[in-house]
């Protein structure tokens, strides 16, 4: 399996939904090596994954764990790279020099490193994504050679050259894994590059997973794959929950909290979030609006608040990790995604889960296995504000959706979709041999 993140490690929905699945595949029996492209070290016992990063081995800082018995069937392997999503040049160069600078001092340390040589040589380069993509595909191929395995499995774009490069050598039945296309992100501005990289993805797959209809009709339409290549497999959710201090921070007791919990960028619609927010503060006062969650789009829509005459009801929290995530869904009075194009979408499951009432875009995939949610149109503010102050000013309604989906997200497990990519892994394995 290759993928870009995974906890505590993350940047995005993808991280939870690997961490979710993996998981979920471990308690089948089905036994993975997770390839990361992350400059950190990981090993793992029989019980215990233990993941650390050389600055943090330098600094004397002790080693993340997962102590799960889940995960005993999982393999770590990392591969020393900078990659990671949302990035421009100047990010990457400054990881690869960071990396180049943590390894050179755990070789002053006396522990030496093979290929450090070998490293550096490859890190001299103009510094961008994709020829970081095609490194950490070279690296994957011979990580591979000495792994033994039966399926190749790729999340999302940044994996498909490793994973086809590692199907070509290998003659394994490869699955691409399809949480977000470049529509999505991008609207009809692609990035042609990115495009090229995941339309040759899908094609050279065996199988691909789309997380939603909405997302396997953009495969269909837009990348011109055989209707009968594409699976879908919906994401699932944690039971077990997952908590920001707002003792500390400007929200009064008396105050209803409307939540957007998401990157802020074009793709989740931040802009539709601060509109309705406008006019929802012109009908009620006693209301804060959350933004949790970094990206582009960070300044931009700081700056909308502030044109908009709202700045002091919007609060911007910057990227929440773990207990902060808890805190801020236990104050929440609901939950609002209004993304423009959205594959699937963890967080409303999440919201559910913490007992959060829901508003969703109807361009979501999420909102094709929940019915007991709002839903309006991404560009209709109008609709987002009238229901937005429909939950607040009537507790019934609020009452009523919060209990609802709390019983309805139960329904969406983990230990389901890996049934499912179990299922398409055996299939893809006996058409194999039978060839």
């Amino acid at each position: 399996m290759l993928g870009w993140e995974f906890p505590p490690f993350i940047s995005g929905g993808l991280g939870t939904a690997c961490y979710g699945l993996t998981k979920a595949m471990s308690k089948l029996g089905l036994e993975i090596t997770f390839v990361l492209p992350r400059a950190i070290r990981m090993e793992n016992s029989s019980t215990c994954v233990k993941v650390r990063t050389p600055a943090d081995v330098n600094n004397g800082k002790t080693e993340w764990e997962v102590c799960e018995q889940e995960l005993r069937n999982i393999k770590f392997k990392a591969i020393d790279s900078a990659l990671k999503p949302y990035a421009s040049a100047e990010t990457y160069r400054h990881e690869i020099e960071e990396m180049i600078r943590n390894k050179q001092k755990l070789c002053g340390m006396g522990g030496g490193i093979a290929g450090i040589d070998e490293f550096e040589a490859q890190a001299h380069y103009s510094g961008d994504m994709y020829t970081e993509v095609h490194r950490y595909a070279a690296s994957a191929v011979k990580l591979a050679m000495q792994e033994g395995f039966d399926v190749i499995h790729a999340h999302d774009w940044m994996t498909y050259p490793a994973a086809m490069a590692v199907a070509a050598v290998s003659g394994k039945p490869l699955v691409v894994h399809v949480h977000s296309t470049e529509f999505d992100r991008s609207g009809e501005n692609v990035n042609q590059m990115i495009y090229d990289i995941e339309r040759a993805g899908m094609h050279a797959a065996s199988k691909v997973i789309a997380v939603s209809y909405l997302t396997r009709n953009i495969i269909l339409a837009r990348y011109g794959v055989s209707g009968d290549k594409v699976e879908v497999v919906y994401n699932g959710i944690e039971r077990n929950g997952n908590g920001l201090n707002f003792g500390r921070i400007d929200i009064n007791k008396d105050e209803k909290i409307v939540l957007f919990l998401g990157r802020i960028t074009m793709q989740k619609g931040p802009e539709y979030f601060l509109g309705a927010a406008k006019k929802v503060l012109e009908v009620m006062d006693n209301v804060k609006f959350v933004m949790a969650g970094s990206g582009d789009m960070m300044r931009k829509t700081i700056e909308l608040a502030a044109e908009l005459g709202i700045g002091s009801k919007i609060l911007f929290t910057g990227f929440l990790r773990g207990e902060d995530v808890r805190k801020v869904y236990e104050r929440a009075d609901l939950y609002v995604m209004p993304s423009v194009s959205e594959p699937f979408g963890i967080a409303p499951l999440e919201a559910l889960n913490h007992d959060v009432p829901v508003l969703i875009s109807k361009q979501s995939g999420v909102s094709e296995v929940l019915t007991h949610v709002l839903k309006a149109d991404f560009w209709d503010v109008n609709e987002i504000a009238n229901k937005i102050v429909a939950v607040l000013k009537y507790p019934p309604l609020q009452i009523t959706l919060r209990e609802h989906g709390n019983f309805e997200v139960r329904k969406l497990r983990w230990e389901d979709a890996a049934e499912r990519c179990r299922q398409i892994y055996l299939q893809l394995i006996e058409q194999a041999v039978c060839v």
